[in-house]
């Protein structure tokens, strides 16, 4: 049973994400905050597997909430919530820990996919929405030096430059004639080298220091 948080100020949209994550006979929606600070004190209280976090709320903000829950919390998840495909929220969102996002129109059936997902600790972050949101918040930034990418091997880099591309650890065993479980092993060993939770974190550090570039269209 996935236990699931959801914040969001709009009472509208919580009775929405309930109703449909309630339908689902492996999925617990256990509390509603309609606030960051509300999300911070009921994740205390409650420990859900995930959290569905709006970006915008008034007081504390998604972004906010989720520093303060990873930090208590760090074996929680958290997906943010948003309206817009590329808020400049969201740049900040994954680099506080969150470990992807949804967009509120997301369909009914792939919403309890993606919760799923998160909860599995997978990155929720498409190949398309990779390239969007770093090219628009990263393509122009002067690479910052990350004397921790130094540690990785040949075959790590090559793994995490595709990792930048959104591809899962599948299809990089199929990009690199391996085996599935080589590759899990080189992202652990990524993930320990560069001191990061999950791929979005990873992916992130990528781009800043330059290591991957934006694929343009």
């Amino acid at each position: 049973m996935t236990r699931i948080l959801i914040a969001d100020d709009e009472a509208l949209v919580r009775g929405g994400l309930r109703m449909i994550l309630s339908a689902r006979p492996d999925i617990d929606v256990v509390a509603e905050a309609v606030d960051g600070q509300e999300a911070v004190r009921l994740t205390a209280l409650h420990r859900p597997d995930v959290v569905l976090m709006d970006i915008h709320m008034p007081g504390l903000d998604g972004v906010a909430a989720t520093e303060h829950i990873l930090a208590d919390h760090p074996g929680c998840r958290v997906v943010m919530l948003t309206t817009f495909d590329l808020d400049e929220y969201v740049y900040r969102s994954m680099r506080a820990g969150a470990c992807g996002f949804l967009l509120k129109t997301t369909p009914p059936k792939e919403l309890a996919s993606a919760v799923h997902a998160a909860a599995r600790g997978d990155a929720l972050l498409s190949p398309e929405i990779t390239r969007r949101l770093i090219d628009h918040y990263t393509a122009t930034a002067s690479p910052v030096g990350v004397p921790e990418l130094s540690d990785l091997t040949g075959r790590e880099t090559e793994v995490l430059r595709l990792m930048a591309r959104g591809l899962s650890n599948r299809e990089i065993a199929g990009e690199l004639f391996v085996g599935e479980a080589t590759v899990k092993t080189h992202v652990n060993r990524i993930f320990a080298k560069l001191d990061v939770r999950d791929r979005v974190q990873a992916v992130v550090l990528a781009f800043e220091a330059g290591v991957v570039r934006p694929r343009r269209p």
